[in-house]
Order: C-alpha cells, then sequence, then structure tokens
C-alpha cells in the first residue's frame, strides 16, 4: 500500500465527525492531518513541506502552516478518544526520551529537557509514563522532565484505583507507601509486566 492509499484509508476510518459550518478543514480531516503528523514523528515545517508537496491534492483546502497547528493544538484533547479502557489487571514503566547529549546541556537557552538517568545512562530530556491495560494497549499517559523519579507518577496510578491492579518495578516504590492498586514487583517477578518493552521498542522504532 502506497503512502497515499493510506492517507485515503486513514481518513475513511475516521470521517464520521460533522463538519463545522464556518471550517475550512474537515474535522475529519484535521484528525487525520493530526494522526499523520503524530505519525511522521519530524518537526511542523519539515511536516507541512512534505504534506503540502506530496499529498496537497488530498487537502485541498490546506491552510498556511500555523493556521494548521493552531488549529490542531485547540482539538490536541481529541487525543484521549484514542486511549484504551482499563482492565483488571494493568502494567505502567516510564520510558526516557533523548533530547540532547548531556554534553551540551545548557547550550541553548529554550532547552525543555533536563539532565536524569534513564535505563543506566544519563539523558537530556523526558520521561513518557505510560499504564497498558492486559491487551497492551495504553490506557493513560503522562510526561515530565528526566531528573524526575518514576515516583512522581504514582498519583497518574492512583487514578485507577478500584478499576485496576497495576504491575510496576521498583523504581516506583516510596517510603510512605505507594497505593493500594499497585503492586510492587521485582526482578523476575511477574514477567508479564515484560510487555510494556514491546510497546517502548515500537516508540524506539518511530
Amino acid at each position: 500500500m502506497n503512502i497515499a492509499d493510506f492517507i485515503t484509508e486513514l481518513y475513511c476510518k475516521i470521517d464520521d465527525i460533522p463538519q463545522h459550518p464556518q471550517g475550512v478543514l474537515s474535522l475529519s480531516e484535521v484528525v487525520t492531518i493530526g494522526t499523520l503528523y503524530a505519525m511522521k514523528y519530524v518537526s511542523r515545517r519539515a511536516f507541512y513541506h512534505w504534506l503540502k508537496d506530496n499529498y496537497g491534492h488530498l487537502f485541498p483546502k490546506l491552510p498556511d502552516r500555523t493556521r494548521l497547528f493552531r488549529r490542531l493544538e485547540a482539538k490536541s484533547d481529541w487525543t484521549g478518544c484514542f486511549l484504551a479502557q482499563p482492565t483488571l489487571l494493568g502494567v505502567a514503566d516510564s520510558y526516557g526520551i533523548e533530547l540532547g547529549h548531556p554534553i551540551r546541556q545548557g547550550r541553548r537557552f529554550h532547552q525543555i529537557g533536563k539532565k536524569g538517568k534513564s535505563n543506566h545512562r544519563w539523558i537530556v530530556g523526558g520521561k513518557l509514563c505510560v499504564v497498558l491495560n492486559k491487551f497492551g494497549l495504553i490506557t493513560d499517559w503522562d510526561c515530565a522532565t528526566a531528573n524526575v523519579h518514576d515516583q512522581t507518577f504514582l498519583p497518574l496510578l492512583d487514578n485507577y484505583d478500584g478499576q485496576m491492579v497495576v504491575l510496576t518495578d521498583t523504581g516506583f516504590q516510596r517510603a510512605k507507601g505507594v497505593p493500594a492498586n499497585v503492586k510492587l514487583c521485582r526482578r523476575g517477578e511477574w514477567n508479564v509486566r515484560m510487555i510494556v518493552e514491546t510497546t517502548f521498542s515500537m516508540l524506539t522504532i518511530v
């Protein structure tokens, strides 16, 4: 399947959202472009030029770059519709996202990442914490800078108290205890937790 056919099929799967009477792009087109942007994982400028130069004929009313991304930001809360439903058993873990080499820390005035440890090495960037259901689908997520401890994400897990038992590693342990629905697993226990590594490996490829 070529990319044009993929975009068409993606649009057809999304095309059940009503059109706003004053909208230049239909909401279905907005969601399709937003999904493509998340999958493409490049800068806004590079994505816009790629979309306009190669597939502009699929979006004849494509606005200019700044207007398009303001529209995407206004609908960013719609991403919650793609989250999976919680199940009785779930898994949570954090993933370090490197935005720069540690030796370059502080060289940029607008640096958004912080220096911290992830997977036993130093990075400058952020941390993504995901909560997966038993099927390996993302139920919820949160992010922070790389210098925070995994304990920072415990309130996210506490939101599922009474809905889901969440398996984590001992990195989430804290002195005053963890939420009642969180089960800390030592190395070699509950190897079903490795399903989260499959999810992270997909993120690494993206």
